[in-house]
This record gives C-alpha cells, structure tokens and sequence, in this order.
C-alpha cells in the first residue's frame, strides 16, 4: 500500500508539473502576441505618419507650383503689390513692346 501511495503523489507531481509547463507555454504565447500586437500598431503608426507628412509635402509642393504658374502669368492677386504695375508687365498690354500693335 505504502508503494501505492508513492505512485499516486508521483503521478500528481507529474501531473502539477505538466500542468505548470502547459500554463507557462500558454503564458508564453499570449506576451508574444501581445509583444507583436504591440509591435504591429507601432509600425501602423509609424507608416501613417510617413504618408501624413509625405501628403502634406505633396500638397505644398502643389501649392507651390500652382503660386509660381499664377505669378508668370500675372494672375496671382494674393502677392501682388498694392499698386498694380503687374500689368505693365501683361501679355496682353499694347504698350508692352513685345506686343505690337495691329493698328496702324
């Protein structure tokens, strides 16, 4: 009996260390996920803020372009002087020497 009893507090020794190792894994496996869940929204984050500035580049560089077409044109009204001497300078001037007058 006495050996009978030995076997029983060996099976449950085992039986609490398995159990023990099986949680551990467990245990394990959910900070994994949670490391890399962690990981993962960090680089969402990251890339998200990459395309944020890179669209605000985008729209300046736009914004940029569209002021330097409307300024060779002498179309820009937001940057031009109090006086408007822009159209002295005006494609469509007829004093402007480069536009000859068909009028004779």
């Amino acid at each position: 009996m006495d050996s009978r009893g030995n076997d029983i507090t060996y099976n449950a020794g085992e039986l609490t260390g398995q159990a023990q190792a099986k949680k551990d894994d467990v245990m394990n496996q959910c900070q994994e996920g949670l490391n890399q869940s962690t990981q993962d929204s960090s680089y969402t984050a990251q890339a998200s803020s990459f395309l944020h500035q890179t669209g605000e580049q985008v729209k300046n560089m736009a914004q940029g372009a569209a002021e330097a077409v409307k300024n060779t044109l002498g179309m820009n009204t937001e940057n031009t002087p109090t006086t408007n001497t822009s159209s002295l300078n005006h494609p469509i001037n007829p004093s402007n020497p480069s536009n000859p007058s068909t009028r004779i």
